[in-house]
């Protein structure tokens, strides 16, 4: 029987494309989002533990965890996807929305890490794959406190990597462009919004297809666990910056 794999996030965008990839090829996951009727659309079959989860809230991702390694066994991969892009520029953005992307897109990855990391060191076996952005080693306007989150992701991706090689764990981020999701629907920043969206018109109004993304996850998953690929930007081909 295959390893379970955990993925937050997983109920649009890469969360589900990566979702759908992995049931495809069999493998037991659990699935953590806050819209659990959306993940449940994706009719999913076989070994799939489906639960309500938000990653700010340590003791609810515990508890959901718990419960799919109990069935399971020991989660081999934590897919950390979770996250919210709100843009906007400093001087008008309100503080409440750089609270919450930070708690999301920082603390939820930190929190997940937290919770898997003791067995997967103590097993000299365990991967963990974090989904950051291109945003998280580049500037783009409008996205100050997202870049700042994004720049986070990045600097404890490769931190931790470091503080677990020598237990065999793995540590690895992904770095996707502009793509196909529904993180814009939460933006408050109507200027900001226009001009993404003409941004998003110089690549020829299509940016990446999340399931590309999930492809490249596997593949790095797959790889031997004494390889990692410790990075992988992606982006559409058109996309200039």
């Amino acid at each position: 029987m295959k390893s379970l794999i955990v993925i937050t996030g997983a109920s649009s965008g890469f969360g589900a494309a990566m979702a759908k990839l992995f049931n495809a090829n069999d493998y037991p996951q659990l699935l953590l989002g806050r819209r659990v009727e959306k993940i449940e659309a994706l009719k999913l079959t076989g070994d799939v533990m489906i639960k309500k989860a938000d990653v700010t809230d340590q003791a609810q991702l515990e508890s959901a965890i718990k419960a799919a390694e109990a069935k399971y066994g020991p989660t081999d991969l934590l897919i950390n996807n979770a996250g919210l892009m709100l843009l906007g520029n400093v001087w008008q953005q309100s503080p409440t929305e750089w609270q919450t992307m930070l708690d999301t897109n920082v603390m939820g990855v930190l929190n997940g890490m937290q919770l898997v990391l003791p067995q997967m060191t103590e097993r000299h076996h365990g991967t963990i794959i974090n989904i950051s952005s291109i945003a998280g080693y580049k500037a783009f306007q409008n996205h100050a406190a997202y870049v700042a989150s994004k720049f986070g992701v990045h600097g404890l991706s490769e931190t931790v990597r470091q503080e677990v090689a020598d237990k065999q764990v793995r540590v690895m981020l992904v770095a996707p462009g502009a793509a196909e999701t529904e993180l814009l629907t939460h933006v408050t920043d109507d200027h900001a919004l226009t001009e993404y969206e003409a941004w998003k018109e110089t690549m020829g109004g299509l940016t990446l297809d999340p399931k590309h993304v999930a492809e490249t996850v596997k593949f790095m998953y797959e790889m031997p666990q004494e390889v990692n690929i410790r990075e992988v930007d992606i982006a559409a081909t058109r996309q200039d910056s």
